[in-house]
């Protein structure tokens, strides 16, 4: 509200918007607006937690075997079964089958879900991830699932998790010196009709940052999903998404450190995840009462 109490159009922050030629067109009557009620949790008092879809690489046409993503792929299917998930394995497969498997996905109702979880452990470069025979752009891997593309996950999230590298950069880490450590709420359902963000409730996890590598053990997988599958173990039922996800940024960057004693450029690295979220709020995973269906390879 301006101060002789008017309401002021918005503008755009490129060239070209609000400019003078704006500013003297008559004012019009604003159209009204629903309001939502701003509830601080998301719901998750529907029947199923909802589908996890993991998407694990080990071989290729033309790029070097991904040892120990065997592991990462028995752990994380544990981890994500353990939060009542329904899980769904794809192996290997080709560029045309992971994004027609995207789109499957998308197609289904997912009405009576609580959210959608995709894990990605495969190669990566920057802004692109490697199926078995050729790349694909990493944002295919939600643009079937944001907006009114798949309607019966509007207002849920929707979560990525992304093993892989994005570029060709060495993390050397930072020297930290320190004195040692010191001494569900469930929503209720409104039938309210409002807009909100295409891109609302969505949320991405790298297993790095950009334009850096992502470090994986050929036996005992990599620092990313390891990371993830303990703090889902430990904390899953205990702490919101947001924090669970800071526990496995925290783990990665503190509990693991490069170790190739032949070759010095690549000895004594770290790795820092990176988050993105455009969650709108809060997520539990709140224990689920209904039996929970076994993990299917496919």
């Amino acid at each position: 509200m301006d101060a002789d109490g008017s309401k002021s159009a918005d503008e755009l922050d490129v060239l070209g918007f609000g400019n003078k030629s704006n500013s003297s067109r008559p004012a019009t009557k604003e159209k009204p607006v629903s309001r939502p009620t701003l509830e601080e949790y998301y719901d998750t008092t529907n029947g199923r937690r909802g589908q996890a879809l993991v998407f694990s690489h080990m071989n290729f046409t033309a790029m070097a075997k991904r040892n120990g993503t065997d592991k990462d792929r028995d752990d994380i299917c544990t981890a994500l079964y353990e939060l009542d998930f329904n899980v769904h394995v794809y192996e290997d497969l080709s560029r045309k089958e992971v994004l027609e498997t995207l789109k499957k996905w998308s197609l289904e109702d997912h009405s009576d879900s609580d959210c959608l979880v995709v894990v990605v452990m495969s190669h990566g470069e920057e802004g692109v991830l490697y199926a078995r025979d050729s790349k694909y752009n990493v944002d295919a891997l939600w643009k079937n699932f944001v907006g009114n593309a798949c309607p019966s996950l509007i207002g849920k999230p929707k979560m990525f998790f992304i093993q892989a590298c994005r570029g060709e950069e060495f993390d050397e880490g930072v020297t930290l010196k320190t004195d040692g450590p010191k001494d569900m709420v469930d929503s209720k359902k409104e039938q309210v009709s409002y807009s909100i963000p295409a891109m609302a409730d969505l949320l991405v996890m790298y297993s790095t940052y950009d334009g850096h590598y992502s470090w994986r053990n050929p036996k005992q997988g990599s620092w990313f999903i390891q990371s993830m599958c303990r703090e889902f173990k430990e904390n899953g039922r205990v702490r919101d998404l947001l924090t669970l996800l800071t526990g496995v940024a925290r783990r990665t960057a503190f509990e693991y450190q490069s170790f190739v004693p032949n070759n010095e450029k690549m000895d004594a690295m770290k790795q820092m995840p990176c988050l993105v979220s455009m969650l709108t709020k809060t997520f539990y995973f709140t224990k689920k009462t209904k039996s929970k269906v076994v993990t299917a390879i496919e």
